[in-house]
């Protein structure tokens, strides 16, 4: 009884985040495994510019809860961002390609769930991989807000200049979020087209992905267009779909959120499907 009580108080749940943060600094450009004991896996991809310890937090608390989890770092992720340069979509498809197979090689059923781009990559994996048996759609764009004048502007750009440097806003980008401090803080311009060419494709996929599907995103998201999560919802081709939106919160919320009980309602859903 006592090791119970030890062990429910170690739980991430209850764990300050930038404090876990703190602790881990030495983890935060590291993919992660933690193998399970109930035979099923969740592989959490990460967003564009960042890193697997953007979801370390909640594979970590699906961990707990007996699934493998396993967040693999992207091509171009994890070290500078001029790596990035080169890096095309289909690359970061190959990422989460090869991650689920071995997955699948060892675990009887494998759940997908991604952030910003990751959930982008994970419609698309959604798509290719039927036997997915539901995903996690946490801030994906559907659009990228102005989305438009953005593709003019950077395909206008690219002639001038090879990098450009992250807006944060005044109420969500504070320096010592998680999400800021483990991530790019420039990114090069061809970078910025390739991350287009894959919402545009995802979008254009959804009615084509049939998984049970949970979708996230913030209401004061500052990046996606804001009908986004309508739009997917109304899209995706998921008869299984769920909805929600979390309250003043930064785009990619994963890494900071403390409440709202997100973590329980991502693994209430992975438990009912």
């Amino acid at each position: 009884m006592i090791d119970e009580i030890y062990d429910k108080s170690k739980s991430v749940l209850s764990a300050d985040p930038r404090q876990l943060y703190e602790e881990e600094r030495g983890l935060a450009k590291e993919p992660f495994y933690f193998p399970g004991n109930n035979g099923k896996a969740v592989l959490l991809i990460h967003g564009w510019t960042d890193v697997s310890y953007e979801v370390r937090r909640l594979g970590k608390y699906l961990n707990e809860n007996g699934y493998t989890a396993f967040g693999p770092m992207l091509s171009g992720h994890g070290t500078v961002s001029k790596d990035l340069e080169n890096i095309k979509w289909e690359d970061w498809m190959c990422d989460v390609n090869r991650a689920y197979e071995e997955l699948a090689k060892n675990h009887e059923k494998v759940f997908v769930a991604g952030t910003s781009m990751g959930a982008n990559l994970a419609v698309m994996l959604a798509k290719n991989k039927p036997s997915i048996p539901g995903i996690i759609l946490m801030a994906m764009p559907y659009k990228i807000k102005l989305e438009k004048i953005s593709v003019f502007i950077v395909n206008i750009l690219k002639y001038f200049k090879k990098y450009n440097k992250k807006f944060y806003p005044p109420t969500f980008g504070a320096s010592t979020t998680i999400t800021r401090l483990i991530s790019y803080q420039t990114y090069p311009i061809s970078s910025v087209l390739e991350l287009l060419k894959l919402i545009k494709i995802s979008r254009k996929i959804l009615p084509k992905v049939k998984q049970p599907c949970f979708l996230l995103q913030s209401n004061s998201d500052h990046v996606v267009a804001k009908n986004s999560l309508e739009k997917i919802y109304e899209k995706i081709g998921s008869k299984i779909k769920e909805k929600k939106y979390v309250h003043r919160a930064y785009h990619t919320f994963i890494s900071d959120i403390k409440n709202e009980n997100i973590f329980q309602d991502i693994l209430s859903f992975i438990n009912k499907n």
